[in-house]
């Protein structure tokens, strides 16, 4: 601690002593957030146990949400901990639990506005268990992803949320977490191979009524932008396409299937090229709302009017997809409630031994939004 500065002598000039009064008041200045520093007490659990005369570890289950405590007394300790403003030691937590609270999600992209929406309901639900998230994205990029992955383990996470990138065809990187026992679940892009839980849409049955619903208003030639075969959503959507087309006696025709890798740029390629067709489409079914959207604005500029010359439907229920003039029709997946979904099912793995672990799928439902890129059903002509 430092002395305080006593009386100046009388003989010192009279900037000296500016000096030395303007140096004592920071030293007392000092000396009192010093006080206050020292005075500081950490709270502990052991400050919590004595307050309410429990056991330190009652407190601690309490605090971790274990099922052996009682409501009234997880309550009870939750806010004295909030009203002391405790703050869990993480280090001394992880050392003793070998948990991290921590679960981290590997997405493809954040271009679009699903993933974003997905991780938000995801965040909520981690939240609600008292975990953290770690996000990162592949940029659909499989070296990126597998980079992604390393990090996760890097950082001790206690269960993986994963969506692949579009180029991912061996999942050797992702094989590693079940051989840690480290719980995974894939949502969207899921991967057939490894029998782990999925959290998907069913593609197939929006994809089916998106065409259905261009074909009962009179679209005779539907064009299709598919996805990167090696996505099970691409093929998926594709055979809804066909299996609508196929209902309702429609021909099939291989010119308006167009295989797109999701490469920026290449819709309009795509787009002029069945455009400049001998007989060009009258409806275009997209695999997502993005491709959508860019088919939309190359169309308008060609003078066509959507959706009397070409109508268009999309997948996901982009934000954007409202905002367009005239607005997408699309297929609205249940974005956030995937997000929780997969959570949840995380949760269910990381309460079981590995050896108990099981493979469940959920098929959330994907729900068709007419807006004004396909004529309204009132005004089609009889199919």
């Amino acid at each position: 601690m430092f002395p305080l500065i006593g009386n100046v002598p009388k003989n010192i000039k009279t900037n000296q002593v500016d000096f030395c009064c303007l140096f004592e008041k920071y030293l007392i200045i000092y000396q009192q957030l010093l006080t206050a520093a020292l005075k500081r007490h950490q709270i502990t659990i052991i400050d919590i146990a004595r307050e309410l005369n429990l056991s330190k570890s009652t407190v601690s289950r309490a605090l971790t949400g274990h099922p052996k405590v009682s409501t009234a007394t997880r309550e009870a300790v939750l806010a004295l901990a909030e009203k002391l403003d405790y703050q869990r030691n993480m280090i001394a937590f992880n050392l003793v639990t070998s948990k991290t609270l921590t679960i981290g999600i590997i997405v493809p992209e954040f271009v679009t506005s699903f993933f974003p929406q997905v991780i938000i309901g995801a965040q909520e639900a981690a939240a609600k268990a008292g975990y953290n998230i770690i996000v990162s994205q592949s940029n659909e990029s499989y070296e990126t992803e597998v980079a992604n992955a390393k990090v996760m383990l890097a950082n001790r996470v206690d269960g993986v949320l994963v969506s692949l990138s579009k180029e991912t065809r061996n999942f050797d990187h992702l094989k590693i977490f079940q051989r840690k026992g480290i719980p995974i679940v894939f949502f969207n892009r899921v991967c057939d191979e490894m029998q782990v839980p999925k959290v998907v849409v069913n593609d197939y049955d929006g994809a089916f009524s998106a065409v259905e619903h261009l074909i009962q208003t009179g679209k005779k030639r539907i064009a299709h932008l598919a996805g990167p075969d090696s996505l099970i959503i691409s093929r998926q959507r594709l055979n809804g396409y066909l299996d609508a087309l196929r209902k309702y006696n429609q021909p099939i025709v291989e010119e308006l299937i167009i295989p797109y890798d999701l490469t920026t740029g290449k819709v309009k390629i795509y787009v002029n090229h069945l455009l400049a067709l001998k007989e060009p489409p009258d409806a275009l079914f997209a695999i997502n709302d993005p491709t959508a959207i860019e088919a939309m604005q190359i169309i308008k500029q060609k003078g066509l009017r959507i959706p009397d010359d070409m109508a268009v439907v999309g997948f996901s229920n982009d934000y954007a997809s409202a905002l367009m003039e005239p607005s997408l029709t699309t297929v609205a997946q249940p974005m956030r409630e995937i997000g929780s979904t997969a959570v949840q099912l995380l949760l269910d793995q990381m309460d079981r031994d590995v050896a108990n672990w099981k493979a469940v799928t959920r098929t959330l439902k994907a729900e068709l939004i007419i807006r004004g890129s396909s004529r309204p059903l009132a005004t089609a002509p009889p199919v």
